[in-house]
């Protein structure tokens, strides 16, 4: 009897590419979509994921290879752990990365636990990433794409061995143009769809626009200070500032100024030089162990502070508020809010959430 894989479907090609590919292995596929908001609430979606022109995408690629498609509401939960932690994590001055608790919270936990309801114990997704079985750790591994342009390690650290051991991962070793080619060969409509590529649920980018819609509260002003506590002026609110952001912040000054650091407790933002944005270590907590059981000593590893960041070595070292990530050398806008991630080869040793630099 086929093994029954449950394939996320998001109407994109590599979702789309992976259910092919499944299914020349040898599997009975079934597709899903997930409905995650009201598009109505949101406006029109251009380049994001999980719009009503996707779960179409969707259907029509799961009719053109003959497979169930299926569509599991939940936009109850997304609001929950995605939407409301986003708002939430910009209202503590943190910036926070909503497809990391996507993942988390709902690719592999609640669809995960929906697959078993149509006799599913496994899904696969179109990430591109890699899991392996170790025998002598006895532990499931996430290791990085073939495609190291593609790879999307960073955004699933946070995975258990329950999940790893439930789910595939299909393009793990092609690269996006031989999943292109496949969709392609298998004459599917949206072969040479364009990725994804904004928060899906804000997809102008105006991430205070959308926090204020959804709230119904206005950003409350704060101060501005230098790096020495002077005033400076007034800021519109701190959802309106990342650290490292140099544009629009209503000041001329001699040479550049950036924000470098956000404190929710006294509502201000602290502009200084470039140099005020180094920082050799930092603090993570809420972490998660892939690669090893936990932390009990320094380790060394190469690690990576945001998804665009090339890695860099760096040691770990416990401690008893989370996880010391000392580089070797300093490194620029570490961002509370967003994660850290720990490799060693092309092995994910884990990661965790970003508190603060140290």
């Amino acid at each position: 009897m086929k093994e029954k894989i449950l394939a996320a479907m998001s109407g994109g090609v590599d979702s789309s590419a992976s259910a092919v590919l499944l299914l020349e292995q040898g599997y009975e596929v079934a597709g899903v979509t997930m409905a995650l908001y009201d598009q109505g609430d949101i406006g029109k979606v251009t380049r994001s994921c999980c719009s009503a022109d996707d779960i179409a995408d969707a259907r029509s690629v799961c009719n053109r290879l003959g497979i169930d498609h299926y569509v599991f509401n939940m936009g109850d939960v997304f609001h929950k752990q995605v939407i409301d932690r986003f708002i939430s994590g910009y209202a503590c001055g943190l910036t926070p990365n909503p497809c990391i608790d996507c993942n988390r919270y709902i690719k592999f936990d609640a669809l995960l636990k929906r697959a078993g309801d149509i006799g599913c114990e496994k899904i696969a997704t179109g990430h591109y990433a890699r899991i392996e079985y170790d025998e002598a750790s006895g532990r499931f591994l996430l290791k990085t794409a073939a495609d190291e342009h593609k790879d999307q390690t960073y955004f699933l650290y946070s995975m258990t061995q329950e999940q790893l051991s439930r789910v595939l991962f299909p393009l793990g070793g092609l690269t996006k143009e031989e999943t292109r080619r496949l969709a392609e060969k298998a004459m599917l409509t949206n072969a040479r769809k364009p990725d994804s590529q904004d928060i899906c649920f804000v997809p102008d980018g105006d991430y205070a626009g959308f926090i204020q819609r959804t709230t119904g509260e206005v950003p409350k002003p704060g101060d501005f200070l230098d790096t020495e506590g002077n005033v400076l002026g007034q800021h519109r609110g701190l959802v309106h500032y990342t650290v490292g952001q140099r544009k629009g912040l209503g000041f001329a000054f001699p040479e550049p100024r950036y924000v470098c650091k956000k404190d929710a407790a006294t509502n201000t933002v602290v502009i200084g030089k470039s140099e005020c944005l180094f920082a050799k270590r930092l603090l993570a907590a809420d972490c998660n162990w892939i690669a090893v059981e936990k932390l009990t000593e320094p380790m060394r590893v190469q690690a990576k502070i945001r998804h665009g960041h090339h890695t860099q070595p760096a040691t770990l070292i416990p401690d008893e508020k989370g996880t010391i990530v000392e580089f070797d050398t300093p490194q620029r806008a570490i961002s509370p809010g967003q994660a850290t991630v720990w490799y060693d080869g092309d092995t994910v040793v884990g990661g965790g959430t970003i508190m603060q630099a140290l």
